[in-house]
């Protein structure tokens, strides 16, 4: 069962023009507040009407411009889940669950609403108003509302950035969990690119209305197809780039020559490479002596429970500027092993690692 979209809905500051497939796999829409994500979706929804495109599910057209169909959002079996929950405030859990399910006999919608009332572990509190749950209780039961009318499809809109990090935790569990007994289309819209990656096969990366990628996730992380995207998916390192060779470029911001893993065809505008591919080997000796290694020093650092972030100014560019050319991110064990070395440090930035952007 494949969802096809295929829209464009003008809006205030650009052109929402998506097109996309999601099949049993769920799919991730990642990208920056404002870039059309919360829109895409309740075009899908049918709580929007796009300007012109189709919708369809499998054999069911939701809606299509040139045969002038567009089917009510409440006929389209799309499961739809808030960012902020979207409870009745004036209706208990059971109540809100029981919302899609008037068409039901009784004794099976009581049946419905126990069996995701356990399965959404929310024994107990079948009679508490909104206002009385937790962050994560609320977004359970508007899970279990979501599911309940056993949607064709889900529509998941940022459902975990209201939470606390337990919490969040905990519902990405339990989002896993529901997506691997749903095997429909379910599409997750976030701006967090790890959450993103963790729930998702594909990746689609959404800006300013328009897609800048489609399709596996580590492909799109390996080979970013802008600098854009390399930003939009956690790259924090960019320098302007000249091509000296067929596997060698000039990175001009760092003062340094690199090689590179990647046949350089058109030359690239920009070089990056993602702060936890940056290595600190001991020397600049050995077999790879050659390959991408110059001397750094930290400028400053920060620390997070895990990991260290690094600032590092490479010794190779010629200035009395104090500002870092780059980050590096390294887990607490690794720092360990390096931090009382005395400056200057070894890095390397291995030619696999280099990515090689346009303008």
């Amino acid at each position: 069962m494949a969802l096809a979209v295929q829209i464009e809905k003008k809006l205030a500051e650009f052109t929402l023009d998506v097109s996309l497939t999601a099949g049993e796999e769920p799919l991730s829409i990642l990208g920056p507040s404002g870039a059309g994500k919360t829109m895409l979706l309740r075009c899908i929804a049918g709580l929007e009407k796009p300007d012109r495109g189709r919708v369809a599910l499998k054999d069911h057209v939701f809606y299509d411009s040139e045969k002038g169909i567009r089917v009510a959002a409440r006929e389209r079996r799309i499961g739809m889940l808030f960012q902020h929950y979207a409870l009745f405030p004036h209706k208990t859990v059971a109540e809100n669950i029981a919302f899609g399910l008037p068409q039901l006999p009784p004794a099976e919608q009581t049946a419905r609403i126990s069996g995701f009332i356990e399965r959404m572990h929310l024994s107990g509190l079948e009679g508490r108003y909104p206002r009385d749950l937790s962050g994560g209780e609320q977004q359970r039961a508007a899970l279990a509302r979501a599911m309940a009318i056993e949607p064709e499809a889900m529509l998941l809109d940022e459902p975990l950035s209201a939470l606390d990090t337990h919490l969040r935790s905990q519902m990405e569990a339990q989002l896993q969990e529901t997506f691997a007994a749903f095997r429909r289309p379910a599409i997750l819209v976030t701006h967090n690119i790890e959450e993103a990656y963790r729930m998702s096969k594909d990746l689609l990366v959404l800006s300013r209305g328009r897609v800048a990628a489609f399709g596996p996730k580590a492909e799109i992380l390996r080979r970013p197809p802008t600098m854009e995207v390399a930003r939009l998916t956690g790259c924090k390192n960019f320098s302007r780039a000249r091509a000296i060779g067929t596997n060698e470029v000039e990175a001009l911001d760092w003062g340094i020559r690199l090689r590179v893993a990647q046949t350089i065809e058109k030359p690239p505008a920009f070089v990056g490479i993602r702060a936890h591919m940056i290595e600190f080997p001991e020397s600049a000796g050995g077999a790879n002596a050659s390959e991408n290694i110059f001397p750094c020093r930290a400028v400053r650092s920060s620390e997070t429970p895990f990991r260290i972030t690094l600032y590092l100014r490479l010794q190779q560019k010629a200035d009395d500027s104090d500002a870092p050319h780059m980050q590096a991110e390294v887990f607490k064990e690794k720092w360990e092993r390096f931090r009382e070395r005395p400056f200057p440090w070894n890095v390397r930035l291995a030619p696999e690692a280099v990515m090689l952007l346009p303008e």
